[in-house]
């Protein structure tokens, strides 16, 4: 009998490799994302990904261009009646999201060099908004960068307290965090353990917003 026909591998791109990258995140990690298994992945040799991506770094930028696209899709500038801030919250809120949705995503995210115009195109509405709304460019361009930075600092957090690279002990636990934080020599540590890791992550990530959107009116708009 003659052996059934496989299909022949995907025409490679860049796409296509960040995206089967982000599949493969989820099983295996940031640590355990190689060439050699995204090729194996991708039924192709692994010297076929460096026609479309030098090394890893350049895999990590793809694949954050990926989830920011994914992100901020469709954005457009506030409606009326929309507010700077609430509109800045919700693409926060949307980028967040979109990074939980892979093992890891904050840190693929985190320092990478993402260049597509699509970035650039948020990037002048982010500013064209603050800059509406009363700041000056430089403080806007400015104040943007911490409220990204924190989406993305906090959201590595977030990922790391699952305790997944620990494997079957998480240090986050409430066994180890009891067995470290001594209430006689740390007293006030001790009693603020549930809001310095609160499990509701969502609601530790709104508080932490609110407090990033305050301190850009206070700066951009002199309140």
């Amino acid at each position: 009998m003659p052996k059934p026909k496989t299909a022949p591998p995907a025409k490679l791109t860049v796409e296509l490799i960040a995206r089967t990258a982000l599949d493969l995140l989820n099983e295996v990690g940031l640590d355990g994302l190689t060439m050699r298994a995204l090729a194996t992945r991708l039924t192709v040799q692994a010297p076929a990904l460096y026609w479309h991506v030098k090394n890893k770094r350049q895999l990590l930028d793809a694949m954050a261009t990926m989830m920011f696209v994914d992100a901020i899709g469709g954005i457009e500038a506030p409606r009326r009646g929309v507010d700077w801030d609430e509109w800045s919250a919700e693409w926060a809120r949307r980028l967040r999201r979109t990074m939980l949705r892979y093992r890891d995503g904050a840190r693929v995210f985190a320092g990478t060099w993402v260049t597509d115009p699509f970035v650039f195109r948020t990037t002048e509405l982010a500013l064209g908004t603050l800059q509406d709304a009363g700041f000056e460019l430089r403080t806007a361009a400015r104040t943007f960068g911490v409220l990204l930075h924190y989406t993305v600092g906090f959201t590595i957090e977030e990922q790391a307290r699952t305790g997944i690279d620990y494997g079957d002990v998480n240090p986050y636990g409430d066994e180890q965090m009891s067995a470290i934080l001594d209430p006689e020599r740390f007293p006030l540590s001790a009693a603020a353990r549930n809001d310095l890791f609160d499990p509701d992550t969502d609601r530790g990530f709104e508080d932490g917003l609110r407090v990033v959107l305050a301190g850009m009116r206070c700066i951009g708009l002199g309140e």
